[in-house]
């Protein structure tokens, strides 16, 4: 590993997985026991915005309680002792953060963020639950993440593609790679010449395109490849 000068870590929701969080698709996930249209789309927002608080609140409230799981750790420690290490997500959790990762790219957001739907002003927030549901613009906070039918930000993808160009060494943990347009940057890294390796329990429908493959969890895959940065 020591031999690669810039490393992507692509990470989903089966990153947090081991924290306590459940991922959004398949058995107990999210959207099994919540309908998106009625929770996490601007639709719905504009139609009941209490509604889609209360359930966001619970989410923070949720994920306040978990804590960086070893995985989290040991890409931290990586970016820590290696500069040109990027960090990619998919996750709105700030997980990567609380375990010490700095200047991630965040590609749908953080539910730590607010954003006025007014003024469009942005604020770090941790409140749980929120006590300010309204912005002083006489205008709704609405979490800073993207919901179904929202438009990724021009500058993150940017930031994401920049790096996926430049990357000798791609590792992609936890996505499901169903959601577009990020399920799409593992193809750039490849097009680019870079080592690839997915790390998922489950087959996912890119799984053919890696050249290595690691069927187990984030934790235990990271501490094999990573086993000077494993925390003793």
């Amino acid at each position: 590993m020591k031999d690669f000068q810039h490393i992507v870590f692509f990470t989903g929701a089966g990153l947090s997985v081991e924290s306590g969080i459940p991922t959004y698709r398949g058995q107990g996930g999210v959207w099994e026991n919540y309908d998106y249209q009625e929770y996490a789309c601007q639709e719905a927002f504009e139609k009941d915005p209490e509604k889609v608080w209360d359930f966001h609140d619970k989410r923070r409230a949720m994920i306040k309680s978990c804590v960086p799981n070893s995985a989290h750790e040991i890409i931290a420690k990586v970016q820590q002792h290696h500069p040109r290490t990027t960090i990619i997500t998919q996750n709105i959790d700030g997980l990567h953060q609380r375990a010490g990762a700095q200047d991630v790219i965040e590609l749908h957001g953080s539910i730590w963020r607010l954003r006025c739907s007014n003024s469009g002003d942005i604020v770090e927030n941790f409140e749980t639950p929120l006590k300010q549901r309204r912005s002083n613009h006489d205008s709704w906070w609405r979490p800073d993440i993207v919901w179904f039918g929202d438009p990724l930000r021009e500058e993150t993808i940017n930031a994401a593609l920049n790096a996926l160009q430049k990357c000798d060494l791609f590792l992609c943990i936890g996505t499901s790679a169903v959601v577009y347009p990020a399920a799409q940057m593992p193809q750039i890294a490849i097009n680019n010449g870079a080592e690839t390796i997915e790390i998922n329990p489950e087959e996912t429908p890119i799984s053919n395109l890696f050249k290595h493959r690691i069927k187990t969890s984030a934790s235990l895959a990271l501490k094999e490849l990573f086993p000077e940065y494993n925390k003793q």
